[in-house]
């Protein structure tokens, strides 16, 4: 890192001092390859009790929040049915703060360094909206709403729901840290994130990955999303069984179960979504391609399927990503919004541990 002793030494201290940081135990015991000459060295790790960063999702059926530690480990997460499509931008965000905050004690509130959210919206890189068009969203800044509503002061950032399920993944996928990786969430739409050697791609204008607009060819729906949607996919499936009452496990199960009717309706998806994967294949040639969303559960049950119609439809001098299903599917926009706050509280956007102000006004940080 281009740090003699005593700079490393005055930083160790700081961040010990702050808590951040604390000196363990090395095993004796443990082999070491060689002999070690002169002072011995000191092993430290992260105290991750000694921070916390919140992450939220906005859907349009529910409303996912996830709590991380200073390691990045998930402390607690909740998913809560959320009627997206009735109810207004500010209500959404109150909403989902106060499921955030509920189960957190008031004497925790001063370790939180941050509270990302994550939607379905056509975002900037400043958390501007521009669109939500399945939850009626138009030109909100969803930063300052969430900023103004919550009950701690603290940095805030929202994020295109895909985009941060890409940066999440980041974190829990380590093949996702080199090479191209493209995201799909599935939900009721379909959103799309790009990460190239782990960094995310958002583009001229913030848009980069947004597959789910797609046009389809020689379909009544009109794009991708409205085609592999689980809103679409469930109303086919009640349409096949005649009944209201069944959700996405009943579908799941049906197929699990090679129920014709659902079986029909999956291999529907397992083509479009086939189609999908070659178009982006050819387009920004990914080494993988990771399926998250509460559908992508729908994948492993017609991953066969879907290999078959990608080889049908690529090309011969075009090469097939490997396509991979993220553990964390179900909540892992949320997880990646609290992943950015992480990565801000690491960065040089962390003003905590700056040098004092120059005299000009500027700072420096270490």
């Amino acid at each position: 890192m281009g740090l003699n002793r005593s700079s490393s030494g005055n930083i160790i201290a700081e961040l010990t001092a702050a808590g951040f940081v604390r000196a363990v135990q090395e095993d004796a015991s443990a082999p070491s390859g060689h002999v070690r000459a002169g002072r011995p060295g000191i092993l430290l790790e992260l105290s991750p009790e000694a921070a916390f960063f919140l992450g939220t999702e906005i859907g349009v059926e529910h409303i996912t929040t996830v709590e991380i530690d200073l390691a990045a480990n998930i402390v607690r997460s909740s998913i809560e049915p959320f009627d997206g499509r009735s109810v207004p931008v500010e209500e959404a965000i109150r909403r989902a703060v106060e499921q955030t905050f509920r189960d957190i004690p008031p004497h925790r509130l001063s370790l939180c360094e941050g509270f990302g959210l994550s939607a379905p919206a056509q975002m900037d890189g400043n958390g501007h909206a521009s669109i939500a068009p399945i939850l009626g969203w138009r030109d909100v800044d969803l930063s300052a709403l969430a900023k103004a509503t919550l009950p701690i002061d603290v940095p805030v950032l929202a994020e295109n729901d895909a985009n941060a399920f890409a940066i999440g993944a980041t974190y829990t996928q380590a093949d996702a840290r080199s090479g191209v990786t493209m995201f799909l969430v599935i939900e009721s739409g379909v959103g799309g994130g790009i990460a190239i050697d782990g960094k995310l791609f958002r583009g001229g204008r913030g848009l980069a990955g947004e597959v789910g607009h797609l046009k389809v060819p020689n379909r009544e729906e009109r794009n991708l999303e409205q085609a592999i949607g689980l809103g679409r996919v469930i109303a086919k499936y009640q349409s096949s069984t005649g009944r209201q009452d069944v959700g996405l496990a009943d579908f799941l199960r049906d197929v699990n179960d090679r129920e014709p009717n659902a079986v029909v309706i999956a291999e529907d998806w397992a083509q479009t979504l086939a189609f999908a994967i070659v178009q982006v294949s050819r387009l920004i040639d990914p080494d993988r391609i990771v399926l998250g969303g509460s559908l992508a559960k729908l994948y492993p049950l017609v991953a066969a399927r879907v290999a078959a119609h990608v080889r049908e439809l690529q090309a011969p001098t075009f090469p097939i990503p490997d396509i991979i299903l993220n553990e964390s599917a179900a909540w892992g926009s949320a997880f990646g919004a609290a992943c950015m706050m992480h990565q801000r509280f690491l960065s040089l956007d962390n003003e905590r541990f700056a040098d004092d102000p120059a005299p000009d006004g500027a700072t420096k940080n270490s």
